[in-house]
C-alpha cells in the first residue's frame, strides 16, 4: 500500500514507482558523503528492499529517506536527503515528521541512524546519542565502493 502526504505545493509519497532512481543514485555517488561512488544496481537494490520516502515539488523528485524496517519492532534511517537547492524551506522536517507519524511504524521499540552532521534536525524528532555503547556491535567497511586502482 502507498500513502502520499501533502504540505502546500509539496507531497511525500510511498509509491517507489514514482522514484527517480537515476537523481537518488546521482545524489548518493557523487554528493553524500556516505555513499560515494555506490553502483546504481546497489542503490536498485536498497529500494527494493525498503519503505522509502519520495519528497516531490509537483512531479519532480527533491528528497528522500529510507527505512530498513520489519515495521514491527525496529527501523534504521538511512539516505536522508533534500536537494541543495530546495533546503532552507523545512522540507527536512517534513520528511522527518511524515517518517516518524507513518502508521506501520507506531509503536517501534528501536530507531536508528548515525550521521556526520544533521544532529539537530534528528534531535527534534527524539533522536539522541547512545546510552550504552557496550551493547551494539558493528562491522563496517571503509569506502566499499569506492573504484580501486590496481
Amino acid at each position: 500500500m502507498t500513502t502520499t502526504f501533502y504540505e502546500g505545493p509539496y507531497s511525500i509519497s510511498t509509491d517507489t514507482d514514482k522514484l527517480n532512481v537515476d537523481l537518488i543514485h546521482q545524489f548518493l555517488s557523487t554528493a553524500s558523503y556516505w555513499a560515494q561512488d555506490i553502483p546504481k544496481e546497489l542503490v536498485e537494490k536498497c529500494i527494493a528492499g525498503s519503505l522509502c520516502f519520495g519528497l516531490y515539488h509537483g512531479t519532480d523528485q527533491i528528497g528522500f529517506a529510507r527505512l530498513i524496517t520489519d515495521q514491527a519492532s525496529f527501523a534504521y534511517l538511512a539516505d536522508v536527503f533534500v536537494l541543495p537547492e530546495w533546503r532552507g524551506k523545512g522540507l527536512s522536517k517534513f520528511l522527518m515528521r511524515t517518517i516518524m507519524d507513518y502508521p506501520s511504524l507506531q509503536g517501534l521499540r528501536r530507531w536508528m541512524l548515525m550521521t556526520s552532521d544533521a544532529h539537530g534536525l534528528y534531535k527534534q524528532f527524539g533522536f539522541g546519542p547512545l546510552e550504552d555503547t557496550s551493547k551494539l556491535m558493528n562491522l563496517s567497511y571503509a569506502n566499499p565502493y569506492t573504484k580501486k586502482s590496481s
